[in-house]
């Protein structure tokens, strides 16, 4: 419990105590709140509340508090229950009763709300940085693999052919969309709490505006209730890193799919790779399977914080401390997640000759040959139903399009000559010349969009 007892006649029991405590996890809200005092004791002195005097005392102290927590010097104790009380204690060790005017104007529910808004600014910019870093490698590696063509796949079933740079540039285009979530969180996570005091604001001439403006905050909140107890932009971040995580585990399944013998479309590298226990065979795609494995612990996360802000009432309520442990998670996961598959992504090797096998097998040139037909004036459905029954035919007889003879096409329509057999892996996708497509002219395109919206050019050799 906390250190301020007040009215009441005994300590708190020690298990409740170390119940209540947060300083296992918000101590790393340090800076934050110390930048966060510093501003606030600056404004205090600036409008007479405190002497100017005063305001120097408290801020070269609090300064050196800082130094003391960076170098390790600084022991965190259970009792001072948070890293707010643990800060202030210690100030309070260093000037005296001076220290205790830094409260003036303050509550600590109007604190830990700014606290967790300067740290969320820092956990979207690196959010958003190693986003960049991934887009980056992705961009790279498809333009390093503009020639590779692979098959398309609908129900994990081979459908057409595209090339292996239009797929991993789908990837770009859900970071991007990651991309625009954390800018948009950014924008109402860019508030001011502070001078909201416990719900009702504070009986002081306080300056917010040169607070905000001290600390980098667009704006003040314009409502105190809703200031000490919303936690919106916690939510918001844990949904778009929920849904980036997403994103990162469906590329880790392919990645997963992929590296297996059965598809052999790429190798990763031994240093994104496992071996066995047992099996001296193995190399496991532990990196993959842990990012497609964590994303589901970012899941349960953002659901245990809507769970516990669902039926509080206004304004702050303790329930709310719970929101640090599992946002810290996420923040942790969704950074390394995303550094350690830029790794990955830059170092796999993509295996071209098993590429090439895969479209050619089976029977991913079945639409062009349905397009062929409509070409040459056949309903679209009748030439869909024609083609169906030639593949059923072919793989009967375990042959493929080109290892049937034109006689065997014609028997399932009169329209089929000889030009069927430019039909290719190469024209299939040189069709697909619409924007948004596969085709090689439409891909360049969109690595040269991609190279732009990145800022800068990216060579794919």
């Amino acid at each position: 419990m906390s250190q301020i007892r007040g009215r009441f006649s005994k300590a708190a029991d020690k298990r409740a105590a170390e119940f209540t405590a947060s300083i296992h996890s918000d101590w790393r809200l340090y800076s934050h709140d110390i930048a966060g005092s510093i501003a606030h004791a600056r404004m205090l002195g600036k409008q007479g509340i405190i002497t100017g005097q005063e305001a120097e005392t408290i801020i070269k102290a609090l300064t050196d508090i800082r130094e003391e927590i960076e170098q390790g010097k600084l022991e965190f104790k259970p009792e001072l229950e948070d890293i707010h009380m643990s800060i202030e204690a210690r100030l309070l060790e260093k000037v005296g009763e001076v220290g205790g005017k830094l409260h003036t104007a303050r509550s600590r529910n109007d604190q830990v709300a700014l606290d967790l808004r300067l740290f969320t600014k820092e956990a979207i910019s690196g959010a958003l940085s190693s986003l960049r870093e991934l887009q980056q490698a992705l961009v790279t590696k498809a333009g390093a693999s503009i020639d590779v063509v692979i098959p398309g796949y609908t129900h994990l079933q081979r459908a057409q052919p595209v090339l292996l740079a239009h797929h991993l540039l789908a990837y770009f285009e859900m970071l991007q969309r990651d991309k625009e979530r954390f800018n948009d969180c950014f924008k109402r996570t860019d508030v001011l709490p502070l001078g909201s005091g416990a719900l009702a604001g504070v009986a002081y001439e306080i300056d917010r505006d040169s607070v905000a403006k001290e600390l980098g905050f667009s704006r003040v909140s314009p409502n105190s209730i809703d200031a000490v107890s919303d936690r919106d932009f916690l939510l918001e971040y844990e949904a778009a890193a929920s849904l980036c995580m997403m994103h990162l585990s469906r590329l880790a399944e392919e990645i997963i799919l992929w590296s297996s013998e059965e598809f052999g479309f790429i190798e990763l590298d031994d240093a994104y790779a496992t071996g066995s226990s047992i099996m001296p065979q193995k190399k496991n795609p532990d990196t993959a399977e842990l990012i497609r494995g964590k994303t589901g612990r970012v899941y349960g996360q953002l659901m245990a914080l809507l769970t516990t802000m669902k039926a509080l009432p206004l304004a702050y309520n303790r329930d709310i401390q719970e929101d640090k442990e599992g946002f810290f998670d996420i923040v942790d996961t969704l950074l390394s997640s995303l550094k350690v598959f830029t790794g990955m992504i830059t170092t796999l090797k993509v295996k071209t000759e098993n590429t090439r096998k895969a479209t050619e097998q089976g029977y991913v040139l079945a639409t062009d040959i349905a397009d062929y037909l409509v070409k040459k004036g056949e309903p679209f459905r009748t030439a869909h139903d024609i083609v169906a029954r030639l593949i059923g035919y072919a793989a009967e007889k375990e042959k493929t399009f080109t290892q049937l003879e034109l006689t065997e096409y014609q028997r399932f329509s009169p329209l089929f000559d000889n030009n069927v057999y430019s039909i290719t892996v190469e024209s299939s996708v040189a069709a697909r010349n619409n924007a948004g497509g596969t085709a090689p002219q439409r891909v360049t395109e969109a690595l040269s969009r991609a190279k732009k919206m990145l800022g800068g050019s990216t060579d794919g050799n």
